[in-house]
């Protein structure tokens, strides 16, 4: 059993990323266009797309695409509202949808990640983890993981590492498998999409 876990691991899970990755970006492909416009109109100039630097397997930075689901208003004083703020009516659809995420296929596809694995955060996080946290950066990101499908951002930092952590050293195709039938659940229930404080998850700040 440990040896196929290996094999997967390290052969033929990206195989499998790849090839799910390209059926589905073709399959859905309709849908992409659609969001790109009614997304491109409801957030009034700011375009469609965001676009953002995190770290990947080994810490290595690429960037991330989502669907934006929020525009760039400002105060007076230029800076930029609250998330709850500005995020849309059709960005708040979008992301309790989990349509956001859509784009990220191209992500799997180029490799800089997996269908299944943690989540990847902001670089300015990477200072702040300790050496169990560090071990989330042992795998390629997911779209989803075992955080998501256990509370999403509706858990502590602490509870999301964890998962993470579990999640790398215990890594088969049984699991992935259970892991993407479990998200295709929580989108269609929406669950976890936001904390309880917050419209998206608070800022990690260090243990």
């Amino acid at each position: 059993m440990r040896t196929e876990k290996i094999m997967y691991k390290h052969f033929f899970k990206r195989t499998i990323d790849l090839l799910l990755s390209l059926i589905g970006f073709i399959i859905i492909s309709p849908l992409f266009l659609l969001l790109w416009i009614w997304l491109s109109i409801a957030n009034k100039g700011a375009g469609a797309f965001f676009f953002q630097e995190r770290p990947g397997k080994e810490e290595k930075i690429f960037r991330v695409i989502k669907f934006k689901t929020m525009t760039d208003e400002r105060d007076a004083s230029g800076k930029l509202l609250p998330d709850a703020r500005r995020l849309t009516r059709v960005g708040r659809f979008v992301r309790s949808t989990s349509l956001d995420e859509i784009p990220q296929l191209l992500n799997v596809i180029k490799g800089d990640m997996s269908l299944i694995g943690p989540r990847p955060l902001l670089i300015q996080y990477l200072p702040l983890y300790n050496d169990f946290q560090k071990r989330r950066h042992k795998v390629r990101p997911g779209i989803t993981g075992w955080a998501q499908i256990n509370g999403r951002n509706a858990i502590s930092w602490q509870q999301k590492f964890e998962y993470d952590v579990w999640y790398v050293d215990h890594i088969s195709l049984s699991l992935d498998f259970k892991i993407l039938l479990k998200t295709i659940q929580k989108v269609f229930k929406r669950e976890g999409i936001s904390s309880d404080t917050s419209a998206t998850m608070e800022p990690f700040k260090g243990n």
